[in-house]
């Protein structure tokens, strides 16, 4: 799977540089991306496309906007409100002949560790910068492999604990100390900081994600790669220890095994 190089990774790095003051546009830019990822793998028109810890919709409405069956699975409904939308915050599940509720409107509040869906139901189950944040990522991944139907892709992302972002918004500042980095956070700007590492960020590695991956066997891994590198960024993923650092983040693209 190849990306356009440096010129791509350069604007999503200085979307990255903007997040804090411009949200919309950095998130609009990373789902357009995203999306393009997908679609080099799985024509997106009249596919069912399930996001888990979407937040406020960026994808999903991308997926929709390119034809796809877009629905939006988050836990946290204060996450969905930037939307400005009030339908979003909505959970509307008309259930299915087996019960199972099915989403009908844009958002659906649910733990990504149960979501309401039956077996084998989405073409793509799409997660990105979700794994971070989940305690037991192994049946956070079990949940998004059992909703995809076999031959389904599934793509997931996450920023590592040692990358240069791993801290979120106190990074670089973690690599001197979790406790630390978000005390002079909140000193420099005033607020509280919204993620607590061991509360709702967790210091996930690169070698130990692939080490469990690999030893699936329900996905096959069609590419573990660093998502934003602009060349060979499947080789800077085997290299112990460095990858860690150099990866920044790490994308997951999985299919389904039968």
């Amino acid at each position: 799977m190849r990306d356009p190089s440096f010129g791509r990774s350069l604007a999503l790095f200085r979307a990255f540089l903007r997040e804090q003051d411009d949200p919309r546009a950095a998130y609009e830019l990373l789902a357009r991306d995203a999306a393009d990822q997908v679609e080099r793998l799985v024509p997106l028109k009249d596919r069912v496309v399930v996001d888990v810890g979407g937040g406020s919709g960026y994808f999903t409405r991308e997926f929709r906007r390119r034809g796809a069956h877009g629905y939006l699975f988050e836990p946290d409904p204060a996450e969905l409100a930037p939307t400005g939308s009030r339908e979003a915050l909505r959970s509307a599940g008309a259930a299915g002949s087996d019960g199972t509720p099915r989403p009908q409107g844009t958002a659906v509040v649910a733990d990504g560790y149960l979501l309401p869906l039956a077996d084998g139901v989405a073409d793509v189950c799409f997660s990105s910068n979700v794994l971070e944040h989940v305690r037991d990522p192994g049946t956070f991944l079990s949940e998004l492999v059992r909703v995809t139907r076999p031959g389904g892709l599934i793509y997931v992302s996450f920023t590592n604990w040692l990358s240069p972002w791993g801290g979120h918004e106190w990074a670089p500042w973690h690599y001197l100390g979790a406790e630390r980095a978000r005390a002079r956070y909140e000193r420099r700007t005033g607020r509280a900081a919204k993620h607590r590492l061991g509360e709702n960020l967790f210091a996930l590695g690169v070698g130990p994600t692939l080490r469990h991956v690999r030893g699936r066997d329900d996905v096959e891994i069609l590419s573990a790669r660093s998502r934003y590198w602009p060349v060979l960024p499947g080789v800077v993923t085997r290299i112990p220890v460095v990858r860690e650092f150099a990866t920044w983040n790490l994308l997951l693209l999985l299919r389904r095994c039968p």
